[in-house]
This record gives structure tokens, sequence and C-alpha cells, in this order.
């Protein structure tokens, strides 16, 4: 009787501990990811390009709206949730329409001056839009070379920065569909120029225009792109999730 009172007391202590334990590691996976990697702690991170990054962000101090809607506010959301502890700032200065020659024009006070540590950048279908309408100023050759103006200017300026470079993507929906040949080649060729800049640079290459094209399988263009070239919120969660894909793979500042 005795050894009986003995077997189920410690039949009783392994269950309680054993409880003990599942409670501390359900407790660890759900805690936030505070790790000890402080790479990149206290780094301002800037999102330049056109109204797909703009997102209806405001002009002012609101931070309920000054990130816009969009991939740049879901990883900055993210981010922001993530790693309080490294302290990270984000910036949105994506303008609506703007091109390439658009982004030089303001690159001083909207880049330049607020210093990030990383930046990427998303521009070239409004570059494609005004050159099929018939704007031979926006070229292939005129994109790059004013891409490239861009880059150098920011390595002098900043020469530790790091930099995303984003390729410019479609997908056949709308008007879009309707000038279809002629939207692929030229975004086929901006996308071209972004990646030798990124092997150049030595950047980060986010190749969306690939992520768009795989995510078909899944669902049509109208669920991602509602207009051919704005995404709809799955396409911005599938920006987002590319976006961080990529950088987490070259740096180790978002782990």
């Amino acid at each position: 009787m005795h050894q009986e009172k003995n077997q189920r007391r410690r039949f009783l202590k392994n269950i309680t501990a054993l409880g003990a334990m599942t409670m501390l590691e359900a407790g660890s996976a759900n805690a936030l990811p505070l790790a000890g990697n402080k790479e990149g702690s206290g780094f301002t991170f800037l999102f330049q390009g056109d109204s797909i990054t703009d997102g209806n962000r405001t002009r002012n101090s609101d931070w309920n709206h000054v990130m816009g809607h969009g991939y740049q506010y879901i990883i900055a959301s993210k981010l922001w949730y993530d790693f309080p502890a490294k302290g990270y700032h984000f910036f949105n200065r994506g303008i609506s329409g703007n091109k390439v020659t658009d982004l030089a024009a303001r690159w001083q006070k909207d880049t330049l001056e607020l210093k990030p540590d990383v930046l990427s950048i998303l521009i070239g279908i409004n570059d494609v839009s005004a050159f099929i309408n018939g704007d031979k100023k926006f070229s292939a050759e005129q994109f790059e070379l004013g891409y490239r103006a861009l880059l150098i200017e920011t390595k002098q300026a900043l020469p530790g920065i790091r930099l995303v470079l984003c390729e410019p993507f479609i997908l056949p929906v709308g008007r879009v569909k309707e000038k279809w040949q002629e939207y692929s080649d030229e975004i086929e060729q901006r996308g071209q120029i972004v990646k030798r800049l990124s092997v150049e640079y030595n950047t980060v290459l986010v190749d969306f225009q690939n992520a768009f094209n795989k995510a078909l399988t899944k669902a049509p263009a109208e669920y991602w792109i509602w207009d051919g070239i704005h995404p709809m919120p799955a396409g911005h969660e599938l920006m987002a999730i590319e976006w961080m894909r990529q950088v987490d793979k070259k740096w180790k500042i978002i782990r």
C-alpha cells in the first residue's frame, strides 16, 4: 500500500513538471522575438517611389496615416512590432505619379537629408506609361541614366547606406491588359536595368514581377492587382513578405 502511494506521488509530480514545462514553452513561442541580435539597432528605413509606395499617406505627423497603406506600412508595422528593442525608424516619401526624373528633383530633401540607413526604391511604372503614351523622353535608356545618377549621388552622400532596389511590375488587368505587349516589353526592359544596377551597387534586389507571376498559380491577376498596376490588399501583403524575405537573406537587421 505504501509503495502504491509513493508511485502515485511520483506520477503526479512528473505530470505537474511536464505541465509547467509545456506552459513555459508555449509562453516562449508567443513572446516577442527580442533576441540578442542587435545588428541594425537605431536604423532608419526610407521607402521611395510612386503611388504604390505613397499609399495615400498623410503629409503631416498623424501617425495613424503617415506611412500610408500598402506594403511599406505592412513592413513597418511588422518590424516595429517584432523588434521594439532595436529602435527602428520608418519614413515613407513615395509620391503618386512620380518617375525617375521626379525623384531626382526632390532627392536632396526627401532622401539625402533624412540620412536613411536603409533606402528602398520602387519606381518605373509611370516612366513606362509615359513612354507608351508617346513621350520618348522616358525611354528605357533615359530611365537607366536617371536611376544610375540617383544611386551615384546617394552613395557619395551616404557611403554606408544599404540599398534595396525593387523591380517594377504589372499584371494583365484593365488598361494594362489592353496594351499588354507594349507594357510587357517596356516593364521587362526596366526590370533588367534594375537587376544590372543591383549587381553593380551590391544591393538587395526584390523581384516583385516574379513574385506576382508565381502568385497567379494561386489566384487570378485581379485578385492581386486591381488595375494591372496598383496592388489589392493581398498584393501588398505579397510585396511585404517578398521584401522582408530578400532583405533577410542579405542582411541580419530584421531578425
